[in-house]
């Protein structure tokens, strides 16, 4: 689907909030890290950021843009000495845009500097931001991530390990992060797992990252995924793991597997492309219908429509081509030209579609806009009859752990039914896979209403941590107004 934040009208994409990648021990690290988070430029297109340790000083960059905008530049890069680096690339979720919310952040604490680079989002920051301001903590973002500092800053443990320990255990969440010491290289999930966090190694130095196709990009090899609730401390003497959380069952973001991670990872054992393509063949079953061709909607959409024409002994065809040299600054379209729309990113090919039934196969539907465009597009291009089907359940209820999705109003699949929405983005038909299906097709047994194995709650509305912020906003909302209240 799209590639820009929801502040753009015809963007009606799901995002991921950001990648995290780090490298201990190994020469020209920021080097490596910037190839990294070229990798992961999927998971965070808005800005990004590089900290590195020389052996005696930290150096930060933080820019606006894509990776290979500014972290190819020889000037930028020799900014970053060191054999040690952590970096960040993100779309802005809590805090917003601008730089002062550019990760990974960094500070001078009592026991050192320390930069934290975190993917997810913390769903009582804001409460324990306002309780550290009362107590005369100053911050410089609105991220939810400068949490974390102050809370080591502030903590009363005796070493820096412990601190950082104390001070997550006080946030609720989602949060895979990396951190850098002077003398460590730090990585942590948050004890549900909800964000991805793997460990590799090339010869000799660790690895940190979002995928495990940050790792190819540089030779790495994978070495295993951080576990739920484990944080892992990379040092000249080796690499300790510990445990130092409750124990929580996992509830690992299933949409990880629908849409965000890139099709040539590894999440959890499991490879993304192969899964998206039973999610297809899944759908196919659950949902056949007369048709001549199963067309995906580009590039997401692909896994799943080929696995959907192989189940359903249907061809595959691209029947609508993607522009993939359309940046934000392309152009910003007035009144007059707005109606293009779609036409930006996609064009049908006419060939494949003209006088067919056409099965159009897609990851999700947010707003639905997108989809009526893509549904008009196929239409015009001379397409029979158009049979939308969808390789993720109705997302009905907005996410908290880390992306960037409307209010739950402004979802479709919160106020309308599926015939409702099928009328709306004017198909013949309209169907979404099940969760139990979704739930097949990662090779789990059907979900299980008691103890779900992910975090489902785009579809379900079933939040598998507090939403401590969200409900203190609702309890100010629903207060009396009073003469005199701001």
């Amino acid at each position: 689907m799209g590639e820009v934040p929801f502040g753009d009208p015809d963007d009606d994409s799901l995002h991921e909030e950001c990648g995290v990648f780090g490298i201990f021990n190994k020469p020209d690290a920021a080097r490596f890290v910037a190839l990294g988070l070229h990798a992961l430029q999927h998971r965070g297109q808005e800005a990004a950021g590089i900290v590195s340790h020389d052996g005696a000083q930290f150096h930060v960059e933080r820019h606006s843009g894509l990776i290979g905008d500014t972290f190819t530049r020889q000037s930028v890069l020799e900014a970053l000495p060191g054999q040690t680096a952590i970096g960040h690339t993100r779309y802005a979720t809590t805090g917003g845009g601008g730089l002062r919310n550019v990760q990974p952040f960094f500070a001078e604490l009592s026991s050192g500097g320390f930069a934290v680079a975190h993917n997810g989002n913390i769903t009582n920051a804001m409460t324990v931001q306002r309780e550290l301001q009362r107590r005369g903590s100053i911050f410089s973002s609105t991220s939810d991530t400068e949490t974390i500092l102050h809370l080591v800053a502030t903590s009363g443990a005796r070493h820096f390990n412990e601190k950082l320990i104390d001070a997550l255990s006080r946030l609720e969440g989602a949060f895979s992060l990396v951190g850098l010491s002077p003398k460590t290289m730090i990585g942590v999930r948050d004890p549900l797992g909800i964000r991805p966090l793997v460990l590799g190694t090339l010869e000799g130095a660790a690895i940190l990252a979002s995928e495990t196709c940050a790792l190819d990009i540089i030779g790495a090899e994978f070495v295993r995924d951080i576990e739920p609730g484990e944080m892992v401390v990379i040092s000249e003497d080796g690499i300790e793991s510990l445990f130092p959380f409750q124990k929580r069952r996992p509830r690992f973001c299933v949409f990880e597997y629908v849409y965000f991670a890139r099709p040539d990872s590894f999440v959890e054992g499991r490879n993304v492309y192969e899964i998206r393509k039973r999610i297809g063949a899944e759908l196919a079953r659950e949902t056949k219908n007369a048709a001549d061709v199963v067309v995906p909607v580009p590039d997401s959409g692909v896994p799943a429509a080929i696995g959907y024409a192989q189940e359903a002994g249907l061809p595959f065809e691209l029947g609508i081509i993607r522009n993939h040299y359309v940046g934000r600054t392309f152009i910003q379209p007035g009144d007059a030209i707005r109606h293009m729309g779609v036409k930006l990113k996609h064009n049908a090919n006419r060939r494949m579609i003209e006088g067919k039934r056409v099965i159009l196969v897609d990851d999700s539907i947010v707003r639905g806009t997108t989809s009526q465009k893509i549904v008009r597009m196929v239409r015009e291009a001379g397409a029979k009859e158009v049979h939308m089907r969808i390789a993720s359940p109705p997302t009905r209820s907005s996410c908290f752990y880390g992306v960037d999705t409307p209010e739950t109003s402004k979802l479709l699949a919160s106020r309308m039914t599926i015939e409702e929405m099928a009328e709306f983005i004017q198909v013949d038909s309209l169907a979404f896979i099940s969760i139990d299906g979704l739930y097949r097709a990662t090779e789990e047994p059907a979900r299980n209403p008691h103890a779900p194995q992910f975090c489902d709650a785009c579809f379900t509305g079933d939040y598998p941590t507090s939403l401590t912020d969200l409900d203190a906003a609702d309890n100010v909302r629903a207060l009396p107004v009073l003469a005199g209240n701001v």
